[in-house]
């Protein structure tokens, strides 16, 4: 099934698209540098981050279907190149930008790499953010789901009964996933958010499930 991506307003504009790619001074040189540029195309030094969404730093799409794959290239061929590591000779400020930049690309990409936070983070950027950790469960169907699921892990006697639930669990997160890609895929960012606000609910029963399943082994041996 074809993946619709967001629009991205943030990224330069494409080749053969008449808008205007954004360019700001380098700070060595004073030199026009392309919004998002590692490096400083006149004197080569090195540029700091700017206010570029995650996706835009590490040139992707803004969308919620990433291939892993692409992402780890993406991430990965930026890192080598504004790694603290090799700006060890060059100047104490030469050094920190590029240390900010590494940081910047390390918080892309572990923003992206979770689907779940890759959810969050376009529906933040959608304007359709999900409820905070300490938000009443709205849904009424959700809040019977948790509570069930949770009830049945607290009533649990086995690591057996436990690994079950888990499994259970893992099952209904995977076709949570399958719903929230569907829901960005056609732009219905309320859908997203449910789907994104259960599949927040079902990790940490997982989690839960992890600390019962322990306690219970613990019991046991």
């Amino acid at each position: 099934m074809a993946i619709q991506a967001i629009p991205n307003a943030a990224r330069s504009a494409p080749a053969g698209d008449s808008g205007p790619v954004p360019v700001r001074p380098c700070w060595s040189c004073r030199g026009p540098v392309v919004d998002e540029a590692a490096f400083c195309a006149t004197c080569q030094a090195v540029q700091p981050p700017g206010q570029a969404d995650h996706f835009a730093r590490l040139g992707l799409d803004r969308r919620f279907d990433l291939d892993p794959a692409t992402l780890d290239r993406a991430y990965f061929s930026r890192q080598r190149q504004v790694h603290p590591d090799r700006f060890a000779g060059r100047s104490p400020r030469e050094g920190a930008i590029a240390e900010g930049r590494s940081v910047s690309l390390n918080a892309a990409y572990e923003t992206l790499r979770d689907p779940l936070r890759r959810a969050a983070y376009l529906l933040e950027l959608a304007g359709h953010p999900i409820a905070g950790d300490g938000a009443t469960i709205a849904d009424p169907e959700l809040l019977a789901e948790v509570m069930e699921r949770r009830e049945a892990l607290m009533e649990a006697t086995s690591a057996a009964e436990v690994a079950a639930i888990a499994a259970d669990t893992r099952e209904q997160a995977r076709g949570a996933t399958g719903a929230l890609a569907a829901a960005f895929a056609v732009g219905d960012y309320p859908a997203a958010n449910r789907h994104a606000t259960r599949l927040r609910y079902l990790a940490k029963i997982g989690d839960e499930a992890r600390r019962r399943g322990v306690r219970l082994e613990g019991r046991a041996a």
